[in-house]
């Protein structure tokens, strides 16, 4: 942060105490803009959830109708807390509303990318497929 005195208008001591009062503010600022970017997050996978379940073209298409209403019922849990509680939750409160409704959503997309069969891709015998190095 820099605050200059072009104009010398500020004394020394206004300007010492101008810079330790951002320095002060920028910590609750980011916590602030943090708590923002993950309530944010929750927010739109919700509603992305919500427009890809409904959309009879796209996933709503593809998955069965038990699925797309596990799914919109997680969605409205999400909502609903996010009425009751988005003024007062911390960052790690939307974090892991978002996570809980992963854990419902992503079980039930990932079979689409693997046939319905779940697991892991079937490479032949015990070798590790080639290309891939162990970490």
């Amino acid at each position: 942060i820099t605050i200059t005195n072009d104009k010398g208008r500020l004394s020394p001591e206004e300007i010492e105490r101008m810079v330790m009062e951002a320095e002060q503010f920028a910590e609750e600022d980011k916590l602030v803009r943090e708590k923002i970017e993950a309530r944010n997050s929750l927010e739109n996978y919700a509603v992305s959830l919500k427009n890809q379940v409904n959309d009879e073209e796209g996933l709503g298409g593809k998955i069965d109708e038990e699925d797309k209403e596990t799914i919109l019922e997680a969605v409205a849990e999400v909502t609903d807390w996010l009425e009751g509680n988005a003024a007062t939750a911390e960052k790690e409160d939307f974090e892991e509303q978002r996570e809980k409704l992963s854990n419902v959503a992503y079980p039930i997309t990932s079979k689409l990318y693997s046939g319905g069969a779940g697991g892991m891709p079937d490479y032949g015998d015990d070798d590790e497929p080639s290309g891939h190095d162990e970490l």
